[in-house]
């Protein structure tokens, strides 16, 4: 596992998780969208993911959040190693290991959403189109900080 903000990656790291992102949310998913958002280059972003070799495996990307709390997205596994856990040991590591800060947003396509709910994400609102795929706005909050109800 790798972690590492965008002035630590080497050309080729940058270039390798870009191609995995790019091939699987622009090409296989046919979303053509802007995926250099600019939030790659934020001081605070965190490039957390599993390679082999040059090859990215999985990937995700923490971020902090204006006004507070922070965000994982960008949530992505190379088609063949899919189903394999890469992608739920990079979320688990990234709560339990980085401090994100409180709560912690994901925007999850809705098709994923009980996939994201094993690791504690809950939805917390309506379910909408983005770049014509079904989301759900999903939140996480610390086990030792949840209210009883």
């Amino acid at each position: 596992m790798h972690v590492k903000q965008l002035a630590e990656l080497t050309p080729d790291e940058l270039y390798a998780i870009l191609q995995l992102r790019v091939d699987v949310f622009v090409v296989e998913q046919h979303c053509a969208y802007p995926e250099l958002d600019g939030r790659d280059r934020e001081r605070a972003t965190r490039h957390v993911w599993y390679a082999r070799g040059d090859q990215v495996l999985a990937y995700i990307r923490t971020l902090v959040e204006p006004g507070g709390g922070s965000s994982i997205g960008r949530v992505v596994t190379a088609p063949q190693v899919r189903g394999q856990g890469l992608a739920r040991q990079l979320i688990d590591y990234a709560l339990e290991e980085l401090e994100l800060g409180r709560p912690i947003q994901l925007s999850a396509q809705a098709h994923l959403a009980d996939w994201y709910a094993r690791s504690g994400f809950v939805v917390v609102g309506d379910e909408y189109l983005e770049d014509g795929i079904p989301h759900v706005p999903m939140q996480w909050i610390p086990p030792s900080t949840a209210r009883a109800d």
